[in-house]
């Protein structure tokens, strides 16, 4: 439990965006986050119990590197073994234990490290009315980054879920919880997946 001058405002009119927690990233996979099994129970247990405000998002490569514009071509051409041309298709679908929630769960594909670089995620969190999302899933310093600026940016209120979320590097995860408390005061909360549930009531 928070003290009084730490708790947040109560969770309404929200979703629980879960970015990218897809085999590649998984044990054995081209990407594999280390860590990632650790936080899957959390994620597994919020996307059950708000299963109807969830969208999954996932990181779909292109055919090959010449399908992306600019540096992402270096990228891929780096990369080229996680090329749809390459990799096997189960690669870039979601891990089994969140693929079953699908539907009445949602799923985004997106060609960037941010879910909202697929437009069709804002106009239908738009449309919902929808005002906060609950972000957790993979990379914490890199996709899951790019989602909370871009999400700070449209002006939602973002909630993470800090035990659930996961990254190859314990430096960038550390340094990204830092900035996130000192930085973005208002628009970025804090909570464990323990306290979601005291704040998010439906």
């Amino acid at each position: 439990m928070r003290d009084s001058e730490s708790e947040i405002p109560d969770i309404r009119d929200a979703v629980h965006l879960c970015i990218d927690m897809q085999n590649i990233f998984a044990a054995g996979g081209l990407w594999e986050t280390p860590w990632m099994d650790r936080v899957l129970p959390a994620i597994t247990d919020i996307a059950s119990r708000y299963t109807v405000r969830t969208v999954f998002s996932r990181f779909i490569t292109p055919e090959e590197p010449e399908d992306r514009p600019g540096q992402w071509q270096s990228y891929f051409r780096h990369w080229r073994e996680a090329t749809r041309n390459r990799i096997p298709p189960f690669g870039l679908e979601l891990v089994p234990a969140l693929a079953r929630f699908v539907p009445p769960a949602l799923v985004i594909d997106k060609p960037a490290y941010s879910a909202f670089s697929n437009p069709g995620l804002a106009d239908l969190l738009v449309g919902k009315r929808i005002g906060t999302v609950v972000v957790t899933g993979a990379e914490t310093d890199v996709c899951v980054l790019s989602t909370v600026l871009s999400a700070v940016d449209l002006g939602f209120r973002v909630v993470i879920v800090e035990d659930a979320l996961c990254s190859s590097s314990d430096v960038g995860h550390d340094a990204l919880m830092t900035m996130y408390r000192t930085r973005f005061h208002g628009q970025v909360d804090l909570v464990t997946a323990e306290e979601l549930e005291e704040f998010w009531r439906e």
